[in-house]
């Protein structure tokens, strides 16, 4: 069987690409997270240096910083999350003991990350748009540097899920020949 002239290897090779593809951009993910969080700790410091010694003056922008610091550390750690299956998820029956049942429950949750993804990223777009047009009160940066965060998260969000998706049924599928 073939999928736009490329046979059954040829395809299995393209997605193992894929998922080393997006394995490698998720390390990144994590070390630009790294990085973040490290970056974070300046001007939290500080804060705490100047509200309780005095030594430095209180900089009000070093709040600002800090808030949009912490927005991006929570998308990208949010990203991270859906690539290593520990997003939050609500177990609500038994697990599965039969490879069409893991199938299933494996399908919903990532059905529903895809679903509230591409809501993100489409819905996130228009969000964007309202932040470009706004700047911070007192770093006067462009709003859109944080605003930007959703459609951006919805779209990995959205290519991981549908990577997991496939690699669920590729899984199903092993197993049903090892049984076969």
């Amino acid at each position: 069987m073939s999928f736009l002239g490329a046979t059954a290897p040829q395809q299995q090779g393209g997605i193992i690409m894929v998922g080393r593809f997006l394995e490698t951009f998720c390390n990144g993910l994590r070390i630009l997270l790294g990085c973040l969080m490290a970056s974070l700790a300046v001007p939290v410091g500080m804060q705490v240096i100047s509200r309780y010694t005095g030594i430095i003056p209180t900089f009000l922008w070093t709040e600002e910083l800090a808030t949009f610091i912490f927005v991006w550390v929570v998308m990208i750690g949010s990203m991270v999350a859906v690539w290593d299956g520990t997003h939050f998820d609500v177990v609500i029956t038994p697990d599965a003991q039969s490879p069409l049942g893991k199938l299933i429950q494996t399908w919903v949750v990532y059905i529903f990350i895809t679903i509230f993804a591409l809501l993100f990223a489409w819905y996130g777009i228009e969000y964007a748009k309202v932040g470009s047009i706004q700047s911070s009160v007192m770093m006067r940066a462009n709003l859109l540097w944080i605003y930007i965060s959703v459609p951006v998260a919805g779209v990995v969000w959205a290519m991981f899920s549908g990577y997991r998706l496939y690699e669920a049924l590729t899984t199903y599928q092993l197993s049903k020949r090892a049984t076969s």
